[in-house]
């Protein structure tokens, strides 16, 4: 695994992936994880834009009716303020490589260490996450601008795993397999010195 130490913070991006309104949509949205998630993606994005870095954004289209390209909820989150040089990037995978031209914008920008943000933390950021990694990519996962939802069991109804626990999990299964997983704060200070 490539590490972010090893790669200079002048060679990474923020992917900011499926914060949209199709997740608000259903009642799920009462359950979510990360009451500051919001705060925490805004200054990630105020952050990598004064230190000159690419963002890039990513919306999620499927046969859901709420993720549906034509559906009033497909759009990104009013939080959001999207800068018209900023990439938006319609994938149709768990991952924003596959179904996407990805890869290429990113090496055309000189691009070799992402910093992952979004929605869902154990889905479409943790996918985008091991696939990065096994495209060489350093990978920084900011938990903390991350959110996603409690998963039922389908095979034993009325069971359920917690945000708590997948959150947990997630951060197992990709601390120093696939990631470093970092705050806001520590990308801020990194990101400063590399200003200075």
């Amino acid at each position: 695994m490539l590490h972010s130490s090893q790669v200079p913070a002048a060679e990474s991006a923020l992917l900011v992936i499926d914060v949209q309104d199709s997740f608000k949509a259903g009642a799920r949205w009462l359950q979510r994880s990360n009451p500051d998630f919001e705060r925490n993606t805004a200054e990630l994005i105020r952050i990598y834009r004064a230190a000159g870095l690419p963002v890039i954004f990513f919306l999620h289209a499927d046969e859901d009716e709420h993720f549906s390209i034509g559906s009033p909820y497909f759009k990104l989150m009013d939080f959001i303020d999207r800068r018209q040089d900023e990439p938006l990037i319609v994938k149709t995978t768990r991952n924003c490589f596959t179904s996407t031209d990805l890869a290429p914008l990113l090496m055309a920008r000189g691009v070799r260490r992402l910093t992952i943000t979004g929605i869902q933390t154990e889905q479409c950021c943790e996918t985008t996450t091991r696939v990065a990694v096994d495209l060489g990519y350093a990978v920084d996962f900011v938990t903390e601008a991350t959110l996603t939802f409690p998963i039922p069991n389908w095979d034993k109804p009325g069971e359920t795993l917690g945000v708590d626990a997948i959150v947990e999990r997630t951060e197992y299964a990709l601390r120093r397999r696939f990631a470093r997983i970092v705050t806001v704060a520590e990308l801020a200070r990194e990101l400063a010195n590399k200003a200075a």
